[in-house]
């Protein structure tokens, strides 16, 4: 589209513009049935699987183990400076569990597992006191409470210190011995601690495609009750997580929204002077949104986090466009844009000035649509889903941007202008924003002539902050944590709200840590695990696993026990705790032990097969067989949720790589996988295609502008001007980031792409204006200057706009909100202050050098 072809385009806009509101509206609606097509539901981010051992090695397990379909919580119980084993805090425990019970809501979600914590370790004991028989089950609730409120205090501690004693600690059946209740801290032996751990165990009732929620809301009903009984007491699972999120993320808009609209109808409102133009820019932006939930149903995407970005992306566009279209269009009624044109008045001028200004600009909106569009289109190669759908729906929306802003917009605002200035006589003659004399303009003209007289120090500036940038990018945090999701509580100055603007008390974040950095926690974010193949009937297998254990250091993400091993589950602690309920099994592990280890040193086949025969479950989580040939053997690593899965990754390879060379001469394989770790593999895989599609992106939109400028101006180097602040604006968005500690993961490297998206968008602009005005001004000076002031102003108002409206997010009590306020707003304000001021310093740069050439 050159510009014959856009001044034509936009005469056409013009004169048939109700025939083009008809045809957008009737397309919006074809378009917009299809958000009524059918929900297509949720997606992880990670709903595929990366070609690696790691996967490969989750693969045979999903295949040759049992699934735990059971839904894990933990209720934790503190007391810092006490101590939670006193009896009346024992007898609170059971007398809670005994409350759950009796709750309909609860006891439908528990497994026949149900609820395990240290109380029911001593209530049981307190039930078999005194006998010679070992307890073959845990008695019913009220037994053992009745049992332990029956016992004086010295009792009770002489009871604790028997079943606390590190060398002969009582176990319930099936169930991981008393320390594990225990936190890090605590010293084996002793009666007190200052906190205590109870396993939740509840049933899961949901599909693939959908989660517990009876589980979840009784999470949710535990957590209240506990607070009935102890002082400082949590639980947490997935439904308390999930809750606080929603309710966070639910505070944070109350709180946000309100400043959020302030300010930006406050910017519109400078921006514009006029309520018309800002309603007439909101119903463009509702189109876009109406063709987003469409394209969504039509194609059957899911939603994913990814997605989140998107109508972020696309509201920041729609305002930039709008305007743009809007201010082009009162340059032209001003006389400003051309002097050369001398428009008619009523409604030959109002269609005149579109024609014109929309004429002027719509070369750069479709520049900027092509680029944009295409740059992120280029992620469909990627393999991931989610980062396919994002491609489709972000290029798709962007299309949708320019034919609300490129067509409807002008079309709507011709039909508007004319009723109002024809039949109510209200002129809607307005100067454009930074074009009339004031702050505004005096200050962009002052940014202009600075790079105009000292086009070097500019750039030396530039360039300074952008290898300062690239320098702290080299730094960045690439990890990916689940802890960084979790909400926080709200600032000091959150608890003067009024009262319906008020957030709540979030502690969940503090709650996690302290339950991460204290106890073994149950679920798929709790464990990773090591699958071992080979000769794992070699008994250098055993002393091998045995020996990584006790390697294991407090700095490892790796949990430990209060006796400083690590937490780690696997046939050699399968073979002793079986040994230890079992004494027929306990005789043919000692037959087979020549060291005293409690291990068999020789023949492990068959002490293999006399595990099976003891316990089958418990054998079948640890080993895996076809026939009576044992095929593998799983490790499973107790591991700090709160580290970042990368961190879990390392930590679990090193593990099984110890395992390896602990067994040298022997052929085993150990790969670590796992949820967690599976999932710093997938973090990777995404971190690196993301990272991919920025360069792609970056040379599509490259030789898009090489060619563009060359077609129309004969001038391909313009291209590689306007894309030169792009960079350096995202070197100094990847400096901030490392400086205020914004990882970039894979959450952060999509709203990175944003600054891609908005700053080629602000840099077009500029340089198509530049271009434009220079064929007609006399000198490079006045070119800059009314660039500045012209295309600058609405670069201003719409810098202004997207960055107030994105960057209050940064008050969210959300993380991820506010790590996305945070990124989008600086990616606004660095495209746009890289956009005024290196651009016009190349520009000078340029033509100094091709005056020189020349002469």
């Amino acid at each position: 589209m050159n510009g014959g072809y856009s001044r034509r385009y936009a005469e056409w806009i013009a004169t048939h513009s109700r025939l083009v509101i008809v045809a957008v509206v009737l397309v919006t609606v074809l378009v917009g049935a299809g958000a009524g097509m059918g929900d297509a539901g949720e997606a992880g981010v990670g709903e595929f699987e990366v070609d690696s051992e790691e996967f490969d090695a989750a693969d045979f397990i999903d295949a040759n183990y049992a699934t735990d379909n059971t839904v894990a919580a933990q209720l934790v119980v503190r007391d810092e400076g006490g101590d939670v084993l006193t009896k009346d805090s024992l007898l609170a425990g059971l007398r809670l569990q005994e409350e759950l019970r009796d709750n309909p809501e609860v006891e439908s979600t528990l497994t026949e597992r149900g609820i395990v914590g240290i109380e029911n370790v001593v209530g049981t004991a307190a039930v078999y006191a005194g006998s010679d028989t070992p307890p073959t089950a845990q008695p019913p609730l009220e037994r053992q409470r009745e049992a332990l409120a029956a016992l004086s205090e010295s009792e009770v501690e002489a009871l604790l210190a028997r079943v606390l004693d590190p060398d002969g600690a009582q176990q319930l059946l099936g169930d991981a011995d008393p320390y594990a209740l225990l936190p890090q801290g605590y010293e084996p032996g002793s009666t007190t601690a200052t906190a205590r751990l109870t396993f939740i165990s509840q049933v899961d009732d949901s599909s693939e495609t959908s989660e517990p929620p009876a589980a979840y809301d009784a999470q949710i009903a535990i957590d209240g009750l506990a607070d009935e009984y102890f002082a400082d007491a949590f639980v947490f699972g997935q439904g308390v997580r999930d809750e606080a999120s929603s309710n966070a993320t639910a505070d944070s808009f109350a709180i946000i929204t309100p400043f959020a609209l302030v300010l930006i109808l406050f910017v519109l409102g400078v921006s514009y002077r006029d309520v018309v133009d800002i309603l007439l820019a909101v119903l463009g932006i509702v189109v876009v949104l109406v063709w987003l939930q469409g394209l969504m149903g039509w194609l059957a995407v899911p939603m994913n986090v990814i997605l989140i970005a998107v109508p972020f992306l696309l509201i920041g566009l729609s305002i930039d466009y709008a305007v743009h279209v809007v201010m082009r269009y009162r340059e032209a009624r001003q006389g400003t844009l051309d002097v050369e044109t001398d428009l008619s008045t009523g409604d030959g001028a109002i269609r005149g000035a579109m024609g014109l200004g929309l004429g002027s600009v719509v070369l750069a909106l479709a520049a900027a649509t092509f680029s944009t569009g295409v740059g992120f289109l280029s992620n469909v190669v990627s393999p991931l889903p989610a980062i396919q759908d994002f491609a489709v729906l972000s290029s798709g929306g962007i299309f949708a941007t320019f034919v609300a802003f490129g067509a409807f917009l002008p079309a709507l605002k011709i039909e508007v202008d004319g009723l109002l200035e024809g039949r109510f006589g209200r002129s809607r003659d307005k100067p454009a924003f930074g074009t009339s004399s004031g702050a505004v303009k005096r200050a962009l003209g002052g940014v202009s002539a600075v790079a105009t007289r000292a086009p070097v120090a500019v750039l030396v500036v530039a360039l300074l902050l952008t290898t300062g940038g690239v320098v702290g990018a080299t730094s960045i945090d690439t990890e990916f944590n689940q802890a960084d999701f979790l909400p926080q509580d709200a600032p000091d100055w959150a608890e003067y709200l009024p009262g319906p603007f008020e957030p709540g008390t979030y502690t969940i974040t503090d709650d996690f840590e302290y339950l991460s950095a204290n106890f073994q926690i149950r679920g798929e974010g709790g464990q990773s695990t090591v699958l071992i193949r080979g000769d794992v009937t070699s008994p250098a297998m055993l002393a091998a696993a045995d020996q990584a254990s006790n390697a294991v250091t407090e700095a490892s993400a790796i949990q430990r026990r209060p006796d400083g091993v690590g937490a780690v589950d696997g046939p050699q602690t399968a073979i002793r705790e079986v040994a230890a309920e079992n004494a027929t099994f306990a005789a043919i592990v000692q037959q087979y032990d020549t060291d005293g280890d409690s291990l068999p040193d020789e023949n492990v086949g068959a002490v293999y097969a006399a595990l099976f025969e003891a316990n089958e479950e418990a054998a079948a989580e640890v080993l895996s067989r076809d026939g009576e040939e044992i095929t593998s053997a799983r490790l499973q690593l107790s591991v700090r949720s709160s580290e970042s899965t990368q961190r879990i990754a390392t930590d679990t390879r090193a593990f099984a790589d110890a395992v390896e060379s602990n067994a040298a001469g022997v052929s085993l394989r150990a790969v670590a996988t796992g949820p967690p770790v599976t999932e710093g593999v997938l973090q990777d895989a995404l971190l690196e295609t993301l990272v991919e599609a920025f360069v792609v992106t970056l040379v599509v939109i490259l030789v898009f502008l090489t060619a563009l400028f060359w077609v129309r101006y004969r001038s391909p180097t313009q291209g590689v001007v306007v894309v030169i602040p792009v960079v350096i604006a995202l070197a100094w968005l990847l400096g901030a980031m490392a400086l205020l500690d914004i990882p970039f993961n894979s959450e952060t490297a999509v709203i990175t792409s944003l600054a891609i998206g908005l700053g080629v968008d602000y840099s077009i602009h500029a340089g198509e204006r530049f271009v434009a005005e220079r064929e007609q001004r006399e000198t490079v000076e006045e070119a800059l200057q009314a660039t500045a002031t012209g295309t600058g102003g609405a670069l201003l108002a719409s810098a202004a706009t997207t960055a107030s409206g994105f960057g209050v997010l940064a008050l969210s009590l959300s993380p991820p909100l506010r790590r996305f306020g945070t990124v989008t707003g600086g990616a606004i304000i660095f495209a746009f202050v890289s956009v005024v001021t290196v651009l016009p310093a190349l520009f000078v740069l340029r033509e100094r050098l091709v005056d020189r050439l020349q002469s």
